[in-house]
């Protein structure tokens, strides 16, 4: 696993010169000559005076060897005596090998050139075996090449015989200097692991003195590096990526300890948020809501599995979902409705062990079931990320200072590692709320520097993921004004769209749900988000409308903010429509909701259509909206609905083919059809195009709970 997961960030990091070798080896005898003698030439040419900080003997070694090869190649090319039509084929299947491994060996030695300090470091005894690979390969090849069947010149023999006796029987060579530094390395994630934060003096010496990493940005730098290979990996990869965020956490400490916050930094920050990035701030947003794998989720609580179990038809469920579903008195498979042999619960420990990967990878907390074995290497496996935990709180007590009483440029490089540190964790989001963060994000948000009011509203989102910070946050005085003012006037798009989340965020609990709506133009500024904003934007901000819309009291305000009639804009867009028509489902309930969405031309119309197009929860949620547009907007809405021409198909089509709940609301819809026909409202029943259907055949003696969840 390891030797793959080097190769493999190897081949993603090799330089354009390496294209070269990518050429196909059925050359030529001329040409195949020619371009070993130009690969190997410009192999010496990059790295004969190149300073390797780690790895230094192995890649001397190898670009000697390359340099007698050197010799050989270009007299076999330049030589009257060396015809290529003489060539033996022995000497042209050593010669094909040898393109082969000048291949390998480029990649080995760009990847030792390129790679961070501290990568190297960790990766070093298996970097030292692919050396010593590289080195037998070469050894075999030169036993095996038909020396004494070419005509080569006395010096040329002498260095290529000396070469082969000297790269007979090569050993491994791990320095161990190196391992000494590798193995420090892992002892400061012991420390952490163990509750000790490690001497100043210490961790200086080594970053500072032994590893050369002099200043903040180089210290960002490895960090970066390290958390490339986290996600390039996904998992799959030594040390593990428990481990690796370990480092990188003892890394970040030793980086504001050692450094404090230089001003120059700032500078650094500003020329980076301008670079084309990878979708930063939109990623950062989706880790934060990050959709858990539908496999790792159990049927019945839908939700991330922590101990998951098989039972006798074979499907998985979490064990207390499973164990409860038993203990009711059922019988049956909650998912395939087949009887249960027996009621034996056998751990999926497969499973378990993916589950606990993705975790790990994504930064989400798991945790392990009470009768889960306390093995060695679940044991192994807390340390490091106790260590992180250890150390992100160390880094956060820093950063909250500079927050607090720091520069500037130190408070707008604070606020981007708070964002950092809150992207995934609960521990993180806890233990820096309880800090004190929240306030000095809160004065930020005024901040005239967009790097810095993007962070900390981002920061702010982060925070508020964590269910018990959302008091934090809403009870801080001027802090819900702060967030509503960067989404009325943010400085960046990304400002506001994020300040949108944060309002979606946190009108998850009732509570705040008027309060937020409260806020003098907070329904106004997501309304225009909902019509202007990015894809990403226009789901925050419809999101946040859904929520606000639950309770009662808000109705009367959003119609206000025209947000009704945004709701209804939105039904034409394919990312937003399936919220926006359950947000019009809510507000339809009360009577001046649905006057304002009957007011709405076009409103009916794309209800039907999604009716039509739409997904099977957008379906859901507009007939739902039209069913609670004829119960509470009176005759004229409802005859509004009736009048429309397609209709009736599309409700017996939902009957059929619909989703449980769209059929409960379809049949519903259909008996209120069936009540205007006995009022005379449409004698002799529906109308639909050239034909006429009768309400009744849309089954209105089906049992249809009176009472909506939209939800």
């Amino acid at each position: 696993m390891a030797t793959a997961a080097i190769f493999s960030s190897m081949r993603r990091r090799r330089s354009p010169s390496v294209e070269a070798f990518l050429a196909p080896v059925d050359l030529s005898e001329v040409a195949l000559v020619q371009t070993l003698v130009a690969i190997s030439s410009e192999l010496v040419s990059c790295f004969s005076d190149k300073v390797f900080f780690f790895q230094r003997r192995n890649s001397r070694c190898l670009i000697r060897k390359i340099e007698v090869l050197v010799v050989l190649l270009e007299y076999v090319k330049d030589s009257e005596s060396g015809s290529m039509s003489k060539l033996p084929s022995t000497a042209i299947l050593c010669f094909k090998e040898l393109y082969l491994l000048l291949y390998r060996s480029k990649i080995l030695l760009d990847y030792c050139a390129q790679s961070s300090k501290l990568w190297l470091l960790l990766q070093s005894p298996s970097i030292s075996s692919h050396f010593h690979d590289l080195n037998q390969e070469i050894s075999t090849l030169l036993d095996v090449f038909p020396l004494n069947d070419l005509e080569l010149s006395d010096d040329v023999r002498e260095q290529v015989e000396l070469l082969q006796k000297q790269a007979r029987n090569p050993k491994l060579y791990v320095d161990e200097s190196d391992e000494g530094l590798r193995v420090k390395l892992f002892s400061f994630l012991d420390d952490f692991g163990n509750g000790r934060i490690p001497n100043h003096g210490d961790l200086r010496l080594f970053f500072v003195e032994r590893l050369w990493i002099r200043d903040s940005i180089s210290f960002r730098c490895e960090i970066e590096f390290l958390e490339e290979q986290i996600v390039n990996h996904e998992g799959d990869i030594e040390p593990t990526a428990c481990v690796l965020n370990g480092f990188v956490a003892i890394v970040r400490y030793c980086r504001f300890l050692l450094f404090g916050f230089e001003e120059d930094e700032v500078l650094f920050l500003s020329r980076d948020q301008k670079k084309p990035r990878k979708g930063l701030i939109a990623r950062e947003i989706a880790d934060t809501f990050l959709t858990v794998p539908k496999d790792f989720c159990c049927p019945i609580s839908l939700e991330l599995m922590r101990d998951p179990v098989i039972v006798s038809t074979g499907q998985t469920y979490d064990r207390s979902s499973i164990t409860r579903w038993i203990e009711e008195g059922h019988c049956t498979c909650p998912k395939t409705g087949q009887m249960l042999d027996h009621t034996r619960l056998v751990p999926n420990r497969a499973l378990r062990n993916l589950i606990v990967q993705w975790c790990t990878a994504h930064g989400v907390p798991y945790d392990p079931p009470e009768t889960r074995d306390a093995s060695a290497e679940s044991f192994a496996a807390a340390c490091p990320i106790k260590a992180a935990v250890e150390a992100n709180r160390a880094t956060a007590t820093l950063l909250i200072k500079q927050l607090a009483d720091g520069s500037e440029g130190a408070q707008t490089i604070a606020s981007r590692e708070i964002r950092l540190l809150t992207k995934t964790g609960k521990e993180n989001r806890a233990f820096i709320a309880g800090a004190g963060a929240i306030p000095h994000l809160r004065k930020l948000l005024s901040s005239s520097s967009p790097i810095a009011q993007e962070n900390s509203v981002t920061a702010m989102l982060n925070l508020s993921i964590h269910d018990k910070n959302k008091r934090l946050i809403i009870d801080e005085d001027g802090c819900l004004t702060s967030i509503v003012e960067v989404l009325k006037l943010g400085l960046t798009t990304e400002a506001r769209e994020n300040a949108a989340a944060t309002l979606f965020s946190l009108s998850a609990v009732h509570d705040f749900k008027k309060r937020i709506a409260d806020q003098e133009g907070a329904l106004e500024a997501l309304a225009g988000l909902l019509r202007v904003g990015t894809s990403r934007g226009k789901k925050d901000a419809v999101m946040a409308l859904f929520n606000l819309s639950t309770h009662t009291d808000n109705c009367a305000r959003m119609i206000k903010a025209r947000a009704v009639a945004e709701l209804v804009g939105a039904l034409q867009n394919e990312g937003v429509a399936e919220e926006a028509a359950g947000a019009l489902a809510l507000i339809v309930r009360q009577p001046i909701g649905a006057e304002a969405v009957g007011k709405e031309e076009m409103a009916v119309a794309r209800l039907i259509t999604m009716m039509r197009c739409g997904t099977p929860r957008g379906k859901e949620n507009a007939v739902a909206a039209l069913l609670e547009l004829c119960r509470s907007g009176g005759a004229a809405a409802t005859e509004r609905v009736l009048k429309t021409p397609a209709l009736a198909g599309l409700l017996q089509t939902l009957l059929f083919t619909g989703t449980k709940r769209a059929r409960r609301k379809a049949a519903s819809l259909a008996r209120v059809f069936h009540r205007c026909e006995n009022t005379s409202l449409h004698p002799g029943g529906f109308r639909n195009g050239n034909s006429t259907t009768n309400i009744s055949t849309f089954g209105g003696d089906v049992s249809v709970p009176m009472s909506l969840s939209v939800l």
